[in-house]
């Protein structure tokens, strides 16, 4: 039995080494041996069969078995020594979610002939199981008011396994946020053996407003005031993102930094169903940088009569 592998030699791992060890010993040698990546497919498909075996209790608890008894089960990996384990076989889509192991391949992934390892019944029984195809993923930009308010957009895509194009219409909820997925059932990759498609999986990316900022369903934004009307209070007129305008009272005395809340001006929330957030207004005084001679000598006539000492004030109230 001398130069014969076992499944523990071609993953390079010790006869009790664990689940997560026999794991990334795996990915290892996937990313190397990839026929995607530019590996040789007979030496992926040797790995792949190893690890299918080693990676479920049950096959490898039988595997531990027979090594027990003197058999070396999976020597001579597409060899003409010891028994005909006949060819490999590479294929787009092994049915199953390998996504963590395989998830820098593009989607490519091995499958091989695993009936012959035990006598050939309940392998073959195993790969004839109907398995869901995996997801497909891809993302779409947004504007700030598509987001807001709701859109469509149409998009078309590829199933990488049969180069199926597909043309969608995708329905952008009102108070979509960046990150946030829609799922349409059965539009992603074919099934195993009968298994139903996968889904297509679609991420939107909301792009930046220069005057909104999205919190959620809360929508935030800083309102600009002159000097003189944060002294002596005014009413304003604020744009909301909705596009509609609201009165804001704002009173004398009014500090750089303060924030009004303006209930259900936000977006619609859609993690709650009927709400609508609130718009946050955040005040920012503005100081004149050009004076007239006229304003110049107003200002220094009111700073001569103010006796008031602020840095005292603001040491207090630290």
């Amino acid at each position: 039995m001398a130069g014969k592998r076992n499944y523990y030699d071609v993953l390079g791992v010790k006869r009790d080494a664990t689940d997560d060890e026999i794991k990334k010993a795996f990915r290892k040698l996937a990313a190397k041996n990839h026929p995607d990546a530019g590996g040789d497919e007979k030496k992926f498909a040797e790995i792949s069969e190893a690890y299918t075996t080693l990676s479920d209790p049950k096959k490898r608890r039988e595997y531990d078995q027979l090594l027990m008894f003197g058999g070396i089960p999976g020597a001579d990996f597409g060899g003409s020594g010891g028994r005909n384990r006949g060819g490999y076989t590479y294929t787009t889509n092994m049915g199953g979610d390998w996504s963590d192991i395989f998830g820098g391949f593009g989607g490519g992934q091995g499958g091989f002939d695993f009936s012959s390892i035990f006598g050939g019944a309940a392998g073959a029984r195993a790969q004839s199981r109907p398995a869901k195809g995996s997801d497909l993923t891809m993302s779409i930009d947004v504007t700030f008011d598509e987001a807001f308010h709701g859109a469509q957009r149409k998009v078309s895509y590829r199933v990488p396994s049969t180069g199926e194009e597909h043309n969608i219409t995708v329905k952008i909820p009102a108070g979509a946020v960046s990150g946030g997925k829609l799922r349409y059932r059965g539009r992603g990759e074919v099934g195993a053996n009968g298994g139903p498609r996968g889904d297509l999986v679609i991420t939107t990316n909301v792009a930046n407003h220069p005057v909104f900022k999205r919190d959620g369903a809360d929508v935030r934004m800083d309102f600009p005031v002159s000097m003189y009307e944060a002294a002596l209070g005014t009413k304003a007129s604020v744009p909301m993102p909705d596009g509609t305008e609201v009165r804001l009272s704002i009173p004398a005395g009014t500090q750089p930094g303060r924030t009004f809340r303006i209930p259900e001006k936000g977006a619609p929330d859609i993690k709650n169903k009927g709400k609508i957030g609130s718009v946050y207004v955040t005040v920012q005084v503005k100081v004149p940088t050009m004076l007239s001679k006229k304003e110049r000598e107003a200002l220094e006539s009111l700073r001569a009569a103010d006796g008031r000492n602020y840095r005292e004030e603001g040491h207090n109230g630290a």
